[in-house]
């Protein structure tokens, strides 16, 4: 029996970062043993919010297949591709926009939410209302039976659900209505406390230079409470020991010396470098590697996305079909 299929993509909108990593790709790369995995390039995506300015979307698109690479996802296992490669993804959005009500859009807590905290972008556009509907699109193409996501993006995976139910309900079941792959994954917080975000410029690269992290990890907020090294300290609430407890395996530990003030936020801060440099060390290494010879990174897509095109060919040929276009 094949394995399930997934599929997964980002936007891309400049380097990946280490919400990146632990939200989601240290995932993508333990489940390519388990499924028959999709990862897309949302370029298409990429256009909903950042549509005025295009030059940079080809290099950032290659630059995020780089950090895939160097972070372990394996060409061998899995389909890597664009999705502007696929003219299909655009077909599908079009009929699936068709059917959609606007009411499903306008409750998307995403875009609420982006819509009010992203004040430099006009947001104000159909492509960013509807890219759930594109969204769609990209997971009902391929069929995929699970698609890996947080809890806190249930609700998004759910409206996938919807729109393909009130296909089938139309159409007859042509389209697989995909089901969670629950994660778990650690929420990283940006240097200034919001969550790590490319668009609020508070993020860690995930090969960032060690030059970079020394500077990084020495802006970020501590416990405004705490004004001597000796003052008890409130970690609950401090950024740096929220690193902490991803990269420090006695985070307990520096818990209990912070709450003691037994340990300044100097002192925890010089810790939290070290412990982040030896983590992003290889990966530095190893995208220096790849970054060597980018027509290889070049050939992946070129082979993935002939890949996805055979798969996305063959479900338009059943859409069409069912709808009798």
């Amino acid at each position: 029996m094949p394995n399930k299929r997934v599929l997964s993509g980002m936007r891309p909108t400049g380097r990946l970062h280490l919400g990146h990593y632990f939200g989601a790709l240290k995932n993508w790369v333990s489940i390519q043993e388990q499924y028959d995995c999709f990862y897309m390039v949302a370029d298409w995506h990429a256009l909903t919010s950042d549509y005025a300015d295009t030059k940079e979307l080809k290099n950032n698109s290659i630059d995020m297949v780089i950090d895939w690479l160097t972070v372990g996802i394996n060409p061998e296992k899995s389909v890597i591709f664009k999705q502007s490669e696929v003219p299909e993804h655009s077909e599908l959005f079009l009929i699936l926009s068709m059917i959609t009500p606007l009411g499903w859009l306008f409750r998307c807590p995403t875009y609420k939410e982006q819509l009010k905290e992203i004040q430099s972008k006009d947001l104000n556009n159909y492509g960013f209302l509807g890219y759930p509907v594109l969204q769609a699109a990209d997971i009902l193409l391929y069929k995929a039976q699970s698609v890996p996501v947080g809890e806190d993006q249930l609700a998004h995976l759910e409206l996938t659900r919807e729109i393909a139910r009130r296909f089938n309900n139309f159409y007859g079941n042509v389209l697989l209505e995909p089901q969670a792959l629950l994660t778990k994954s650690a929420r990283v917080p940006g240097l200034d406390k919001r969550k790590m975000s490319k668009s609020y410029g508070n993020s860690i690269l995930i090969a960032e230079t060690e030059d970079e992290i020394v500077k990084k990890v020495k802006t970020m907020f501590t416990d405004p409470l705490r004004i001597k090294a000796t003052d008890v300290g409130h970690p609950e609430g401090c950024v740096v020991f929220a690193f902490h407890e991803i990269f420090n395996k006695e985070s307990e530990n520096r818990k209990q010396q912070c709450m003691q003030g037994c340990i300044g936020c100097v002192a925890c801060k010089k810790e939290l470098i070290d412990m982040i440099s030896e983590f992003t060390r290889p990966m530095m290494q190893k995208r220096k590697d790849i970054m060597s010879d980018k027509a290889a990174v070049e050939k992946v897509l070129e082979i993935g996305c002939q890949k996805a095109r055979e798969a996305a060919h063959q479900t338009m040929v059943e859409i069409k079909k069912a709808i009798k276009l």
